[in-house]
């Protein structure tokens, strides 16, 4: 197997522990053993629990980062386009299995300087939804209320049932429109 691969496969391990055990039983030795890897072939890839955790962040972010970018890129209707690809995004993280949220919980605990790439990226977002064609104050109470829904759901907080939420989810839309 390629180098690549192995790495991705102890990324997808590492996630897994996190969204599904939680970021407190993300240990070196749990991640190798997910990955089906000696802890010896975890440390070849990342050479501890901060880089591996570093990788797991990037590799999410980068992730979300790209999902966005290419729902706007190939949206049909210019006006709201980011705004659109990222109540999408955001929708199908939550739909999909909280991929950025587990990244974002990992950050958190581990080192939240972490986030910076997230934050400045976040900027850049919050940039193009006000220049998005529509009104910059809606725009920005919509993405405030995706990233609300978000958050409920990624810490258990009011979480939704999933008919309310895709209503949610398309009152959101129909407001951009």
């Amino acid at each position: 197997m390629n180098r690549n691969s192995k790495r991705n496969d102890i990324l997808v391990a590492a996630t897994f522990i996190v969204k599904n055990l939680g970021v407190e039983k993300l240990t070196l030795e749990a991640v190798a053993k997910e990955a089906g890897i000696s802890k010896g072939g975890l440390l070849h890839h990342f050479p501890n629990k901060e880089a591996l955790i570093k990788g797991m962040v990037e590799q999410l972010t980068n992730d979300f980062v790209s999902d966005v970018q290419n729902r706007a890129t190939n949206s049909t209707m210019e006006d709201g386009k980011w705004t659109r690809a990222y109540i999408d995004s955001t929708s199908a993280d939550i739909t999909d299995g909280n991929g950025i949220s587990t990244a974002l919980i990992a950050a958190l605990f581990a080192n939240p300087e972490l986030l910076s790439q997230l934050q400045s990226q976040y900027s850049i977002w919050q940039r193009n939804m006000e220049t998005d064609g529509i009104d910059p104050v809606i725009s920005t109470v919509v993405r405030l209320a995706t990233d609300g829904l978000w958050f409920s759901e990624m810490f258990g907080l009011g979480k939704l049932d999933a008919e309310l939420r895709e209503q949610v989810i398309q009152k959101l839309t129909n407001m951009i429109k």
